[in-house]
């Protein structure tokens, strides 16, 4: 009864989560990201609370829901976060840009790849500054994934993760897929007739 218990507090055990690796942060930690670090390990790595995160994540996937996917736009530089945004937008409909972002993208309605989404999902606020920075130019909201060396001026809903690691990503990426999906069948009345196909393999980059 015990685990199953936990099962039903967190969106998946935490063993799961653990495995994957979304509570490792790194040897540095910022002011901002304090209140979300559990403990720090003997080798220095800070280690960021999963209850925080798994709460993080059930807000924004509710957040996002209220938008219209087309009109949401989730950004990543790091080569881990490549596949698991690209699948992200695959399954909800968001726009995705990845690798890098082109200066402008946001702000100068005079060049071709000019969007004007409704909000933005960075998955990193250092790798990702220049979308970071046009978002809060063009006054949207903006979601972070942010590790323990994060500043998170500027944002307007902190996920606390591991942001750079592979398994992590994927891992958060199809939560927040699975989630947001989840909850916009909520908001029709057909949450029962929910299916999610996909795995959190499925998200994962390539070695």
């Amino acid at each position: 009864m015990a685990e199953e218990k936990e099962k039903e507090e967190t969106l998946i055990p935490g063993t799961e989560y653990l495995a994957s690796g979304v509570h490792i942060g790194t040897q540095q930690k910022t002011g901002d990201m304090k209140k979300f670090i559990y403990q720090a390990r003997p080798d220095g790595l800070y280690l960021l609370d999963i209850k925080m995160m798994d709460e993080r994540l059930r807000i924004a996937a509710r957040f996002l829901a209220n938008y219209d996917p087309s009109s949401i736009l989730v950004v990543t530089a790091r080569e881990y976060g490549y596949h698991p945004v690209s699948m992200f937008a695959k399954v909800t409909g968001a726009k995705a840009i990845v690798e890098r972002f082109i200066p402008g993208t946001l702000t100068n309605p005079g060049i071709a790849y000019f969007i004007e989404p409704s909000i933005l999902v960075v998955t990193d606020p250092m790798t990702d500054e220049q979308a970071l920075t046009e978002g809060v130019s063009t006054g949207i909201p903006i979601v972070a994934l942010c590790d323990a060396n994060n500043s998170t001026s500027n944002i307007d809903l902190v996920i606390p993760t591991n942001n750079k690691g592979r398994k992590a990503l994927a891992t958060v990426y199809w939560l927040l897929a699975r989630e947001m999906l989840r909850e916009r069948h909520r908001k029709e009345g057909n949450e029962d007739e929910f299916v999610f196909e996909y795995t959190a393999n499925d998200f994962e980059a390539e070695i």
